[in-house]
């Protein structure tokens, strides 16, 4: 049985250079998690991945970025499914941070509590959206495994994040399961 991966972008969306873009471009077993509004992350976000849960088939992958992140572990936190093996957090935006960006501060609280999955919490050492501090307190509630990648900043197109080979093994590797290239 083939696993789907979700891709889950964050506050924007996640453009077409965007390493996200690429993941989903190049293997038949990703698919997208489209919003209504890439500019608002709330409820409505963690119900359309829900909705997207419900109707893809099979063992799933969700592989969230930022406020994308941050919405795969409210939905594990309120929907826990089976058939979720594992999630790949990458650079969670701290939504509940004073000084996070006024557009995100909608999707607030983080989850306080452990996952009902096997996850990974991918951090850097320099994001301007997530202190190592928070990334370390986060995993730690979460029950997440933490993966630092040295001078990343938020691991975004800014970043330099396009293609992102050593991005795509990690996640085959973490998550035991393979990509398939179209």
């Amino acid at each position: 049985m083939t696993t789907t991966f979700i891709i889950v972008p964050g506050y924007t969306n996640s453009g077409s250079q965007h390493w996200q873009s690429y993941i989903e471009r190049k293997y038949h077993n990703v698919v997208r998690v489209i919003q209504d509004d890439w500019n608002a992350p709330n409820q409505k976000w963690i119900e359309r991945l829900n909705d997207m849960v419900q109707n893809t088939e099979g063992e799933l992958v969700l592989i969230g970025h930022s406020c994308g992140a941050v919405c795969v572990a409210q939905w594990a936190s309120q929907f826990p499914n089976h058939r979720v093996k594992a999630m790949i957090l990458a650079t969670p935006a701290d939504v509940d941070s004073p000084s996070a960006l006024l557009d995100i501060q909608q999707q607030r609280p983080l989850p306080n509590k452990k996952l009902p999955s096997p996850s990974l919490l991918i951090y850097t050492d320099n994001d301007p959206h997530l202190g190592t501090e928070k990334a370390h307190q986060l995993a730690e509630t979460w029950g997440s495994q933490l993966m630092l990648v040295k001078g990343g900043e938020h691991l975004n197109t800014d970043a330099g994040y396009g293609e992102w080979h050593e991005g795509e093994r990690l996640i085959e590797e973490f998550t035991g399961r393979g990509f398939v290239r179209r």
